[in-house]
């Protein structure tokens, strides 16, 4: 079978095709049992003080390896789900869950660590290598290195359960978002809705051998209803089948269940935080954070809510008078985005649909590159020739004077057995091998766009985005930036390895910033059919409406943000997670919700992702990247010399040293607050 099985071989770039289901178990068992002996081995030699390559760098190439068979598989996990990859993957979790604890909680590779830290070598290590150091003597404390041993073999069976649990969720939510759809064949009921989603509606009826249109809770043709459809009670069925998905309410009600796992994951994690010491998990998560204490977070968070409620009560008032108008008199959730594009509409003459003909995938993904080649002196082209996980993906490369630096692959479209949402993943780290190799980043771009349409009826569009789905590519851009260009040649803080997780977001939400300047938009936009670029008119009309319900926005991330740290800061106080919800949004809401939404059921992000009691770092890294944009607004958005003292001073610069210091390195002092609110127009100075 080892010679045979694909995830044991080296290679450059994974071989998606050939790996089978199969293949996953016997080569996590063969590369674990491989660094159990192999680190077994390390320590027995070690006699004196350890050195980086003796010790580091060999845990490394040990890593590299797990890192390399694993890798593919959790991706595939994500991007091409199905029964049997499911059932390998998740036989694997507690097999990994279980040799990271072990690894976390050796003492004798604490101490060979703690020895390399205070050895003579150390005054003459690299930045990088010094805080990858402290980095790791921290993380051992954070795995029960100081703990009984009765306390360690619980700590390392509670993150087996949690690793379990989260990948529950997962499949819960994904199989949740796939058990509905709605069949339509009277295309009446679908009035409203653009060409471009009846055609992708009617495209998803076909792969079913069904006529007509089948209407899902993919986010694509869930927005297309919640936003253009004319009929109430169609976009109220969806509202109802959407926020109650995985949930014990709506159509699906006690299906892929979420609510019994949330309580367990809440329970375990209080429990885990306890046994370090810990008050409580929010605690916990902020020993690797920028915000220093619970206080801080929620007075950052309550702080943005009280400057922007005002405007969002103001957005409401606006949009239920327009709305009743219109003859709705009682605005509900599920009329919100359909009265608030009428309102868009009427106000500034533009819609997200009008936009779309002016952003055609390959012009934005054009103009994007050439954005990033002017700020940061790269070039950037199209491979061909790889093998990938499906016919959509594509493979880049960056390169700077000639010389690869490194590549990512974008996956961009919405599909059937791939998790919802954007992300971008580490595929490779870069890093300086033992060989003395230098071995260059890879990264996958993730998103879940509307799919180019094929069908004669709409002459074969290419994929058209929403400026909102720009928007996101950016961001997601922004991140594969950050693990691309980095200069950090130690794979601990390398790219994103090492960086705080609330500072994490600064390059990806500082990117958005060229979806919104006129020269950027140049570059990104021309009309699908024509190639006339967007007229003088519909940007200004766009830019006009860009803080359009900025404070509506504003309240719902806060209330995200809010929600999931008070509910890890507050676990065990008797309040299920409904109540604590419930709290908040009389805190920070202006329009409720229905009794029998379930948000939470499909928050993944905190629930099966690693924003747990760290959401708030959308709005804490928003602060930085708005303030270090504002130094392009003063010295030109395109000047290569800040483009390229951003890089050095952030993008290259990875987790080598404490975000803030990085900062202020590139900003000249600490981050402030104003630019945000300008940039929203939640300030009296925007208004």
């Amino acid at each position: 079978m080892t010679a045979n099985n694909p995830l044991l071989h080296s290679f450059d770039l994974p071989p998606y095709s050939a790996i089978r289901p199969e293949h996953v178990e016997p080569a996590v068992d063969a590369i674990l049992a491989d660094n159990r002996a192999a680190i077994g081995e390390l320590l027995s030699k070690q006699s004196g003080t350890p050195s980086w390559d003796g010790l580091v760098l060999v845990l490394d190439e040990l890593h590299e390896r797990l890192g390399r068979a694993w890798g593919p598989v959790s991706h595939l996990n994500a991007v091409c789900n199905n029964a049997e990859l499911r059932a390998a993957y998740e036989a694997c979790l507690p097999k990994l869950s279980e040799y990271w604890t072990e690894l976390g909680q050796n003492r004798a590779l604490y101490q060979a660590y703690d020895a390399l830290a205070r050895s003579p070598d150390a005054t003459s290590f690299e930045v990088a290598q010094t805080t990858i150091l402290e980095h790791a003597l921290r993380d051992f404390h954070l795995s029960g290195i100081d703990l009984p041993e009765a306390e360690q073999q619980r700590y390392g069976a509670i993150q087996m359960k949690l690793s379990e649990l989260a990948s529950r969720f997962s499949n819960q939510l994904l199989d949740a978002t796939q058990a509905w759809t709605k069949h339509v064949t009277d295309e009446a009921a679908l009035a409203g809705l653009t060409d471009s989603a009846k055609a992708q509606m009617a495209q998803a009826a076909k792969a079913k051998d069904l006529d007509g249109w089948l209407i899902s809770l993919e986010f694509p043709s869930y927005f297309a209803v919640m936003t253009y459809a004319d009929d109430r009670a169609l976009r109220e069925e969806l509202y109802a089948a959407y926020c109650t998905r995985a949930s014990d309410q709506g159509p699906n009600a006690g299906q892929h269940d979420n609510g019994p796992v949330m309580e367990e994951i809440l329970g375990l994690r209080q429990e885990l935080a306890k046994l370090l010491g810990f008050a409580s998990y929010a605690d916990l998560s902020l020993a690797t954070k920028m915000a220093e204490t619970p206080d801080q977070v929620l007075h950052f968070l309550r702080d943005l809510a009280q400057r922007s409620k005002p405007f969002a009560v103001q957005d409401l008032q606006e949009l239920q008078a327009f709305a009743a108008e219109q003859g709705c008199a009682d605005l509900q959730s599920w009329d919100v985005g359909y009265y608030g594009e009428k309102l868009r509409e009427q106000r500034y003459s533009i819609s997200q649909e009008i936009l779309r003909a002016y952003f055609p995938i390959d012009k934005v993904l054009s103009g994007l590159f050439a954005i990033v080649e002017k700020l940061y002196g790269i070039q950037i082209e199209e491979l061909s020739g790889f093998d990938a996980w499906h016919p959509d993906v594509r493979l880049f490369q960056i390169s700077e004077n000639g010389a690869p630096v490194g590549r990512f692959f974008f996956d961009l479209y919405a599909r059937a057995n791939k998790r919802g949402g954007a992300w971008m993943d580490g595929a490779r780290d870069k890093r300086r091998a033992a060989s003395g190799e230098l071995i260059s980043p890879v990264a996958n771009l993730v998103c879940n766009f509307t799919p180019p349409v094929a069908t004669a009826a709409v002459n074969g569009k290419p994929a058209l985005l929403t400026h909102d789905e720009v928007t996101t590519l950016f961001h997601e851009f922004g991140h594969g930036l950050h693990h691309l260009l980095t200069r950090v040649e130690h794979a601990g803080a390398s790219g994103i390895n090492g960086v705080a997780w609330d500072a994490v977001e600064l390059p990806s939400q500082f990117m958005e910033n060229w979806c919104w300047e006129p020269e950027g938009l140049a570059l990104i936009s021309a009309h699908y059919e024509s190639g006339e670029p967007l007229p003088q008119d519909l940007l200004d009309k766009m830019l006009a409406a860009k803080n359009f319900q900025s404070g509506l926005m504003m309240v719902r991330q806060l209330e995200f943000s809010l929600f999931d740290f008070e509910l890890h800061a507050t676990h065990g106080d008797g309040r299920s997670v409904l109540e604590v919800l419930e709290g908040i949004r009389d805190e920070v809401s202006v329009l409720r919700p229905p009794a029998y939404n379930r948000f939470p059921n499909s928050f993944a992000h905190i629930f099966a992702g690693g924003y747990a009691a760290g959401y708030y770092s959308y709005k804490w890294a928003e602060v930085l990247s708005a303030d270090a944009f504002s130094r392009f607004e003063k010295e030109g958005v395109f000047n290569s010399e800040t483009g390229r003292a951003f890089r050095e001073a952030i993008l290259a610069r990875g987790g080598s040293q404490e975000p803030m210091q990085l900062f202020v390195d590139f900003r000249g002092r600490e981050p402030r607050i104003d630019a945000l609110l300008r940039h929203l127009g939640l300030s009296q100075e925007a208004a």
